[in-house]
């Protein structure tokens, strides 16, 4: 979904009758301020804007009395008021305090509408889910599709692949040493650093920031946690690794795919596909350069099945479907999407191969599914989807 959609849904929710607080979240650099920003200046909106992203020590008070600003506009005669803070999660006690306020408004009945942002998606939904139940809706913005950096940057498809989709790092591709330092330290360590080290209570926060690295190199690949705790330093038990792994997975860095079986239960004792939500955060953590993984072949296989990898996995909770990945012996199928009772098996190619065993083993065991080929070439093939019209559709259409 491009941005301009998500800028439309929010204001179609504001312009409704109040009733639910909305709430914008995602990964770091994925857009949600401009998002907020461009609708507040697309529209005469009666509208308070305030970030915690500079407050420090207990913001509490803070927070009550922006709000109470806002009731004084109401009591002043304004109709109605458009309550906006960004970065919510750095706010001590956030969702309790919301809550109480929320709560008095409608009580009250006292017409400001609240929009609240965070990059925390794992902060901004333990407390949504702890404390504001039933009384906020949802926007999740995932990061920038192959469309919108093609459009805002010139990026072609395979740049796309190779150096993702930040924006803020668009400009730095020619200079791939400044790029890479730039996505090491204002996006990985950032991200992992305030948005999991602070909000969360890790006991081995080096081994956090080993299994990224770990699992970003091996994007799109499968391997068992034991294999993990072979290549990590003090790695403990594969418990903590699947805990770690889950937070990665939250703070939208690094997800671990499980094996579709039709099985809740064998799934979740499967081995993980590792799978980066943001093709950047692969070339970052490899040593590879933009024309020697081009001129790999094996290498560059893997960045084409990660880059559509992203764009399942980013999808995935806007669409509403389950990413896993099938296998059987040495027979596999890269990615599996499943909602309710649909099912589709993804082969995702960089050669011209149009099928391949376990595609068709699969087939024979889920008769109902319907099956695909991605291929990154270009090439007469009616039987594959290219890659760039893949990235440039809703999986959902894949149903």
């Amino acid at each position: 979904m491009e941005r301009t959609l998500f800028i439309s849904e929010l204001e179609k929710r504001i312009s409704e009758k109040r009733k639910f607080i909305q709430v914008v979240t995602g990964a770091r650099q994925v857009g949600k301020t401009t998002i907020i920003t461009t609708l507040l200046e697309k529209h005469d909106y009666n509208y308070i804007y305030e970030t915690a992203d500079a407050i420090s020590g207990s913001s509490e008070i803070w927070l009550e009395q922006i709000w109470n600003n806002a009731r004084l506009k109401i009591k002043s005669g304004a109709k109605e008021i458009l309550l906006v803070i960004d970065e919510i999660q750095k706010v001590t006690n956030w969702s309790e305090i919301v809550k109480k306020l929320w709560d008095e408004d409608t009580r009250n009945k006292l017409n400001i509408k609240v929009i609240l942002s965070g990059s925390s998606r794992l902060l901004i939904e333990k407390g949504l889910t702890e404390s504001l139940q039933g009384r906020f809706e949802l926007i999740q913005i995932p990061h920038w599709s192959f469309s919108e950096m093609h459009e805002a940057f010139g990026f072609t498809l395979d740049e796309y692949i190779y150096f993702g989709a930040y924006p803020g790092s668009a400009e730095l591709i020619k200079d791939e040493k400044r790029w890479k330092n730039y996505l090491r330290d204002s996006i990985i360590e950032t991200s992992i650093s305030k948005d999991i080290l602070m909000l969360t209570t890790i006991t081995k926060p080096a081994l956090l920031r080993q299994l990224f690295n770990l699992g970003a190199a091996y994007s799109s690949q499968i391997m068992p946690f034991n294999k993990m705790l072979g290549n990590l330093t003090d790695a403990g038990n594969t418990v903590t690794l699947s805990h770690y792994l889950n937070l990665l997975d939250q703070s939208r860095l690094l997800g671990g795919l499980q094996k579709f079986s039709g099985s809740e239960q064998h799934s979740r004792a499967s081995s993980p596909k590792l799978q980066v939500y943001n093709n950047a955060l692969f070339s970052a953590t490899i040593n590879k350069s933009f024309e020697d993984a081009k001129n790999t072949p094996d290498i560059w296989g893997r960045f084409v099945e990660s880059c559509a990898g992203t764009h399942l996995i980013n999808n995935a909770s806007i669409c509403n479907y389950k990413l896993s990945y099938w296998r059987e012996g040495n027979d596999e199928v890269d990615f599996v999407i499943s909602r309710d009772d649909k099912i589709c098996g993804i082969e995702v190619k960089s050669g011209s191969r149009s099928s391949n065993k376990g595609m068709a083993i699969f087939k024979q065991k889920y008769p109902n599914a319907k099956i695909y080929v991605v291929s990154s070439q270009d090439f007469e093939n009616s039987a594959c989807l290219k890659l760039e019209e893949f990235l440039n559709l809703s999986p959902e259409i894949l149903f």
